[in-house]
C-alpha cells in the first residue's frame, strides 16, 4: 500500500523540544497492519487479559508521535495514560536513564542510602503544595502510592475508616481497590475488600447525582458530608482520611465545582481527618499547575503521584506532612525510588521547568478546549466539553436534553480515530479524554481535532 497522509504535514517549527523532523499523520497500511496483527495474535496467546483497547503496536516514539511496526506514524493524544508528559524519548530523560544505568542501577534505597533519591525527594517537597515540612515515600506505581497513603493515614490516626468518592479510581491492589469505584468490573469477584471504605457521590456537575444545578445547588454535594453522612452513617471521629483525585480521571474527567474542596476540607479539619489528594493522573503539570489541587487553594495533608513523575519508568511517590512519618518497619518496599527511575524523574521535572511546560499546558489546553467546543457546536452527540489544562474530555450523549450516555457511539468514535492515525482513550461511561504530552503545539492540536471531527462523522454514518 502506498503512503497516504491523512493530513498535510505541517512545516517543521521550533517547539519546546527543538525542531521536530516529522509532522503529520502518515499511514502506510490500515491499522492494524500485517506486522501488528501478528504481534497482537501472539499477545493474545501468551499475555493475561488486561485493559487493551486499541490495536496499535508501537515500535518507536518521538515527541507527540508514535511509529508502529508497520511504519505508520500516529499522533499520540493518550501519552501512555498521562505518563509521557514531556513526550516520547525526550533526549534529556533518555540521557539521564543511560548515564545512571551505566553507573549503578539498584541499591535498595529503603535499606541503604544514595544521594539521587534524596535530591528527588527534596525536589518533590518543593513543588507539592504546602509551606510546611514534608517527607516522601517512593513507590513504583499509582496503586502502590494509594496503598501507602492509606496506611500512613491509618497508622497516624489509629482510625478504621476512609472516605472516597463514587466513580473514583485509585488503583487495583486490594487496599486501593477498596476505594476504587469507577467501574463494577474492577471490583467484581474480589470481595471482601479491605474494611473501612465508605463513599459519597462525586461532584459530577454535568450529571449531578442529586439532579441539581450549580451554583444554585449551594454545593450540596460537599455539604452533605457533614450535614448528612457525619450525622447518620459515618462517625467522623472514626475517620482517618478522605481520599479524592485532583480531577477525576478514569471516572470521566470531572472537575469539581469552585468551592467544593473548601467545604470538604472544613468538615475534615473539624475532626482531624487527613485529606489525601490523588494526583496520579492529574499531577506533574497536566492541568497547567504542578498538581491539580493548586487550582483550588486547598492544601492537602498527603499527595500521591505516579505516572508522569517517572518520565516513562515505573515510579510513584507519596509526599506527606513530615509529622505523619511512620515508625521503622511500618511500611517499605524493594524498588521504590530505584536509581534509574529517580534519574528519569529528576530529568523529567527539569524538562518541565526549563521548557516552561506548565505555561504550555495552560495555553495549549485553552486552544484544545476552544477547538473541541467548536466540534460540540457542529455535532449534537457531544454533550459536554470539560477539563483543566491538557486534561480535557468530550462526553458523548444520545440526547443533549436527557444527557443519556452514548457509550457505543463513543466507542465507534475511538475506533474511527485510530483508523485515521489518532491515539485516544475513553474514560467514564461515555467520554473521550485528550491528554497529549505537554510539549504539544497548536498545529498538532488542530490536526487531532480535524481527525476527531472526521471520526464523529464516520461513526454517525456507520451507525
Amino acid at each position: 500500500m502506498s503512503e497516504t497522509p491523512l493530513a498535510s504535514p505541517s512545516p517543521s517549527a521550533a517547539t519546546p523540544t527543538g525542531p521536530r523532523p516529522h509532522r503529520g499523520v502518515l499511514l502506510r497500511t490500515p491499522i492494524p497492519g500485517p506486522e501488528a496483527q501478528k504481534i497482537i495474535a501472539r499477545d493474545e496467546q501468551y499475555l493475561m487479559t488486561v485493559t487493551k483497547s486499541e490495536p496499535i503496536v508501537a515500535a518507536s516514539g518521538q515527541g507527540v508521535w508514535i511509529t508502529d511496526v508497520d511504519g505508520n506514524r500516529l499522533l499520540d493524544f493518550a501519552a501512555g495514560i498521562s505518563v509521557l508528559n514531556v513526550g516520547h524519548s525526550h533526549p534529556d530523560v533518555v540521557r539521564a536513564i543511560r548515564d545512571q544505568a551505566g553507573v549503578l542501577q539498584h541499591f535498595a534505597g529503603t535499606d541503604f542510602y544514595y544521594e539521587l533519591q534524596v535530591r528527588l525527594a527534596e525536589k518533590l517537597t518543593q513543588i507539592t503544595p504546602g509551606a510546611f515540612a514534608k517527607k516522601v515515600f517512593f513507590s513504583n506505581s499509582g496503586t502502590e502510592s494509594a496503598e501507602a497513603a492509606l496506611k500512613i493515614a491509618r497508622w497516624n490516626r489509629r482510625r478504621p475508616i476512609t472516605i472516597g468518592l463514587l466513580g473514583a479510581f485509585h488503583g487495583r491492589s486490594m487496599g486501593s481497590l477498596s476505594m476504587t469505584t469507577s467501574k463494577p468490573v474492577q471490583r467484581a469477584r474480589y470481595a471482601p475488600f479491605v474494611n473501612g471504605g465508605h463513599h459519597i457521590p462525586a461532584p459530577t456537575c454535568y450529571r449531578c447525582p442529586y439532579k441539581m444545578e450549580y451554583p444554585s445547588c449551594d454545593l450540596y454535594c460537599a455539604k452533605i458530608l457533614k450535614e448528612l453522612y457525619f450525622e447518620t452513617s459515618i462517625p467522623p471521629d472514626d475517620v482517618a482520611a478522605f481520599l479524592a483525585e485532583g480531577v477525576m480521571g478514569e471516572g470521566g474527567y470531572f472537575v469539581p465545582p469552585k468551592g467544593w474542596h473548601q467545604v470538604i476540607k472544613s468538615a475534615l479539619d473539624e475532626h482531624g481527618i487527613l485529606f489525601i489528594d490523588d494526583e496520579v493522573q492529574s499531577g506533574m503539570g497536566r492541568t497547567g499547575r504542578w498538581f491539580a489541587i493548586e487550582h483550588t487553594g486547598v492544601v492537602p495533608d498527603i499527595v500521591t503521584t505516579a505516572k508522569a513523575v517517572g518520565g516513562g519508568l515505573p515510579m510513584g511517590a507519596v509526599v506527606m506532612r513530615a509529622d505523619l512519618n511512620l515508625g521503622t518497619g511500618a511500611h517499605s518496599n524493594t524498588f521504590g525510588g530505584n536509581l534509574v527511575a529517580s534519574a528519569a524523574s529528576l530529568a523529567t521535572i527539569g524538562v518541565i521547568e526549563r521548557e516552561n511546560l506548565l505555561h504550555n499546558a495552560t495555553t495549549q489546553g485553552a486552544h484544545l478546549m476552544q477547538r473541541l467546543r467548536e466540534l460540540q457546536a457542529r455535532h449534537d452527540e457531544i454533550g459536554d466539553v470539560r477539563g483543566l489544562g491538557l486534561m480535557v474530555a468530550t462526553d458523548f450523549v444520545k440526547d443533549r436534553r436527557t444527557r443519556e450516555p452514548a457509550i457505543q457511539f463513543r466507542d465507534r468514535v475511538l475506533t474511527e480515530a485510530y483508523r485515521r492515525g489518532l491515539i485516544l482513550l475513553g474514560c467514564g461511561r461515555s467520554a473521550i479524554r485528550y491528554i497529549p504530552p505537554l510539549i504539544v503545539q497548536r498545529e498538532e492540536i488542530d490536526e487531532a481535532v480535524e481527525i476527531v471531527d472526521a471520526a464523529i462523522s464516520a461513526a454517525r454514518a456507520g451507525a
